[in-house]
């Protein structure tokens, strides 16, 4: 009898285990839905013929599939000088946040120096600013420097850092045990060998985090490009979207075939290195 009692309480707790996993899975498979159906819908949509897009009640697989909606969307835009736009401007990005934001990150996490806190609750506190706030003041500032019309105020404020990833990076290379630097400076090595021999090689998951974070802004950043490029040879894919939806409205087809084009790269990019962009999130913050 003893034994009898003991397992039933033990077996309840396995069905309420079970029946809680079972809650969190029905969950996350509806949130997944959720975000899947507007996809599945704009790659439907850029595959079907115009009589298939707005009839009732909707047509979720195209029949027949019109595979010919897809060049002809990259022809009605120059898709490709877009692209190599926007390729250009993300990858200065890419490498102006990794070595301010990385070197800034080393100095408030790694070098005693008086001010230290009070400098990274600024640098914090430059995160709580909204875009809308400091638009207005960077376009004089740009327009004074007659920057606007080129690439620059699109490129050079990340040779500046970044609040969100300085702390990011600040947080990561506070995880990492400072007897190592102190081995360093035993070995005579200066600041500069402890960065760039020790901490950047261990701070690769969170640098690529801050890369990809990086990265996937300037792929869909809107409002920079509309602010400062009015030339149409100087444009990024999302301003070429925005005036291929203008200046042709009525090609709903052409115009998913351009943004599913414009959406998969990110998906790809980012099931290539979730692992990594995963590691870098989850040891980021563990010490303070």
């Amino acid at each position: 009898m003893g034994a009898l009692h003991w397992r039933e309480p033990l077996a309840s707790h396995r069905v309420i285990r079970a029946l809680g996993k079972a809650a969190i899975y029905l969950f996350l498979s509806t949130a997944a839905i959720a975000f899947i159906v507007p996809l599945w819908w704009q790659i439907a949509t850029s595959l079907k013929i115009d009589e298939q897009i707005f009839i009732f009640p909707p047509i979720w697989i195209p029949h027949p599939v019109d595979w010919a909606n897809y060049p002809e969307a990259l022809t009605f835009i120059p898709f490709f000088l877009y692209l190599r736009n926007t390729l250009y401007i993300a990858a200065w990005n890419v490498v102006g946040i990794l070595i301010s934001c990385s070197l800034t990150a080393y100095g408030l996490s790694r070098v005693e120096w008086p001010g230290r806190n009070v400098l990274f609750v600024v640098v914090l506190a430059t995160m709580m600013l909204p875009y809308a706030v400091t638009m207005i003041p960077l376009y004089i500032v740009f327009t004074q420097l007659g920057w606007v019309g080129t690439y620059a105020p699109l490129i050079v404020p990340a040779f500046f850092g970044s609040g969100f990833d300085i702390f990011l990076l600040r947080q990561f290379f506070m995880t990492i045990p400072m007897e190592l630097s102190d081995a360093g400076r035993i070995d005579g090595a200066s600041h500069w060998d402890l960065f760039w021999r020790i901490m950047l090689p261990l701070s690769k998951p969170a640098l690529a985090t801050v890369a990809l974070f990086t990265f996937l802004h300037s792929w869909q950043d809107f409002m920079g490009p509309l602010l400062y490029l009015s030339d149409d040879d100087k444009s990024t894919l999302a301003l070429g979207l925005q005036k291929f939806l203008i200046l042709h409205d009525a090609e709903w087809a052409y115009l998913m075939a351009a943004s599913t084009t414009f959406t998969i790269p990110i998906i790809i990019l980012f099931f290539l290195t979730q692992r990594t962009f995963i590691q870098g999130i989850t040891l980021t913050g563990i010490k303070a």
